[in-house]
């Protein structure tokens, strides 16, 4: 029995309880075999002999059992403590690693919400621009519009309003006269019918007669005739302006016209 258990045990730090077993073991057989070649005269000494080996043999096993028994546990704790301090490393490493990886995740979602509101501000103020050049240009369409109204004078359709919308093209021609002297010849020459036509003078003998408030025969309306006006000799604007250039040309003005021209 206490070779196989010794054989069992591997551990080199029990290499001198073990020894210590072997000699109890051996002072057990070595105390049964006095016992057994003593005479019988000699029996009392003997026995008392025999029996405290025989306790001291026995006490020695029991003594080595909790020896071994005592390292056994004190290994096992040992163990048991290794263990623990590598969970609990294992456990602060993956805490570490959940750290490293929230600060990550959290790093990365910033960086993403960095750039979303960047966009976001591009986008906004590209959309600003953009509506600030729509009025802008609304602006600039809006006083052209104005502009142009008021550019576009309105004048009544009659001979105050012909004279007057020829006069302010004349003016942009550097073409001279006055209201009254255009109105003078205009009542002498037509009374102020802008379908008036002579068929009796020399010039409707000769085929072109003269027509409209200031009676101008067409070559004449023709040769100076102004641009912006109407091509139509009885167009009252177009033949007063034409009438007030070609006297322009020839008297210096309509203003010094006085009979037939």
């Amino acid at each position: 029995m206490p070779k196989n258990f010794l054989t069992r045990v591997n551990s080199s730090a029990l290499t001198m309880h073990h020894k210590i077993a072997f000699a109890g073991v051996t002072t057990l057989g070595a105390a049964a075999l006095a016992f057994s070649v003593v005479p019988a005269d000699a029996r009392t000494t003997t026995s008392e002999v025999s029996s405290a080996q025989v306790a001291q043999s026995v006490q020695q096993p029991k003594d080595v059992k909790a020896g071994l028994t005592g390292q056994l546990a004190g290994e096992t704790a040992k163990v048991d403590a290794i263990e623990a301090q590598k969970k609990a490393q294992e456990k602060a490493a993956a805490e570490a690693a959940a750290k490293k990886k929230a600060a990550a995740d959290a790093a990365a979602k910033a960086a993403a919400a960095k750039k979303k509101a960047a966009a976001e501000a591009a986008a906004k103020k590209k959309a600003e621009a953009a509506r600030k050049a729509k009025e802008a240009a609304n602006r600039s369409a809006k006083r052209a519009t104005v502009q142009q109204v008021a550019a576009k004078k309105s004048y009544s359709n009659n001979l105050d309003g012909w004279i007057r919308e020829s006069l302010d093209i004349m003016k942009k021609h550097d073409i001279p006269g006055s209201y009254n002297g255009i109105k003078r010849n205009i009542m002498r020459e037509s009374s102020g019918n802008p379908k008036a036509i002579n068929n009796w003078d020399i010039n409707a003998i000769n085929g072109i007669p003269s027509k409209g408030l200031l009676q101008v025969i067409p070559p004449t309306f023709a040769a100076y005739h102004v641009a912006g006006t109407s091509w139509n000799i009885y167009d009252p604007v177009a033949n007063i302006t034409a009438a007030c250039n070609y006297a322009a040309d020839k008297y210096g003005s309509m203003d010094n016209v006085n009979s037939a021209y």
